[in-house]
């Protein structure tokens, strides 16, 4: 097989096991953290009409499903790619990152979440998870 098929295989996978952990995340979060009283959380419309609920404590999962998601995407091409490992990951996050962006245009969350969320959940994870997966060869 190619290295630039393995590489193009290494975004996918990085794609689709970030995102499978993102979700995972975002899935299991309102059972630990319960939504607050009278917020829809099951649609996309509930959610932007009952954010204005949400205490800081509730943007603790997305935060962590947006960093974990990247962070699992970023080793797993690494691991996979044959080259430009680095940029591998980079091309993974940036998908992330433009996921995120979309988010802060399309949910009404406060400024806070939507600064530390595009600042350090994406990019940083990128480079921690390239970091991880290069030393442990």
């Amino acid at each position: 097989m190619s290295s630039t098929v393995k590489n193009i295989l290494a975004v996918i996978g990085g794609l689709i096991l970030g995102s499978i952990v993102n979700m995972g995340i975002i899935m299991i979060s309102s059972s630990v953290i319960p939504p607050p009283n009278g917020a829809d959380v099951t649609t996309m419309e509930g959610l932007k009409e009952s954010l204005h609920l949400f205490e800081p404590k509730h943007f603790l999962f997305p935060f962590l499903a947006h960093a974990l998601g990247t962070l699992a995407g970023a080793v797993t091409a690494v691991k996979i790619a044959t080259s430009n490992k680095k940029t591998m990951a980079l091309i993974v996050g940036g998908f992330f990152l433009l996921g995120g962006i979309i988010n802060v245009f399309t949910l009404p969350g406060p400024l806070w979440f939507n600064v530390v969320d595009v600042l350090f959940a994406y990019i940083p994870m990128v480079l921690i998870g390239y970091k991880l997966a290069e030393t442990k060869k």
